[in-house]
């Protein structure tokens, strides 16, 4: 991503429903299939801003990676520098087995072999460590916003659920989010096609909702998020898998 965007998410991410929500049943997951301890060690690829980070570093003991200049330059403003790593020759550097959780929020369409990422969860994590992975769902929303934001690609769900097929994981969860708002964002991208860049446009996720209405859509966001009842679309998938 480029500057401008990081700004956008600075801007927003600490009150938009999307992102408090995202963040609040991505701890929440955790929680409920593998409570962390204090020792327990936690990367956050793609860290971003370190928000989220920096809301699991009271829970457990955090590094984060980012492989973008000015995300490493926000990371190292935040965390400590030991605690702060990008790419080394293609690789995450850190040992096998050497960690208890991995996340993954909104990163795995940014690379071209989302396989060979999530195979690498897989050395780094522990017996027993757990992955939790979003992403954006369904190529009907492909947009200027997708583009914008370097999306190689967005899901569908057996396509993320085939990223954990092998004998290494054990697939926890995987379910679409953010279904309520889908047919509404469905009809303003179809809408916006052809006619103005939805940069120019602006997106409904730079801009945080009045009080009452960012409160009840990130209440249904997390509900829905947290249900094990299985929803045929949304906007956004979650994943949480167990490694064997």
């Amino acid at each position: 991503m480029d500057a401008a965007e990081y700004d956008n998410l600075a801007r927003v991410e600490q009150n938009h429903w999307y992102y408090v929500g995202k963040r609040q049943f991505v701890r929440g997951w955790i929680e409920r299939v593998r409570p962390p301890r204090r020792a327990d060690r936690l990367l956050d690829c793609g860290a971003g801003t370190g928000i989220f980070a920096g809301e699991m570093a009271s829970r457990c003991d955090v590094t984060v990676m980012d492989t973008f200049e000015e995300s490493l330059r926000l990371l190292r403003e935040k965390f400590p520098a030991d605690r702060v790593i990008t790419l080394e020759n293609g690789e995450v550097p850190l040992p096998d087995g050497s960690i208890e959780y991995v996340t993954a929020l909104d990163v795995l369409e940014h690379v071209p072999d989302d396989r060979a990422v999530v195979k690498g969860f897989a050395r780094m994590l522990k017996p027993g460590g757990l992955a939790v992975v979003t992403v954006p769902a369904s190529m009907a929303l492909w947009s200027d916003w997708d583009v914008g934001l370097q999306h190689y690609r967005r899901y569908a769900q057996p396509e993320l659920v085939n990223l954990f097929a092998s004998s290494e994981w054990e697939l926890v969860h995987a379910n679409y989010t953010n279904v309520p708002v889908f047919p509404l964002i469905w009809l303003i991208r179809r809408w916006q096609r052809g006619r103005v860049s939805t940069a120019e446009a602006g997106r409904a996720e730079d801009k945080v909702p009045p009080a009452p209405l960012n409160a009840l859509l990130r209440w249904q966001f997390v509900q829905l998020a947290m249900s094990r009842v299985p929803m045929p679309f949304g906007v956004s998938l979650l994943a949480v898998a167990r490694r064997r």
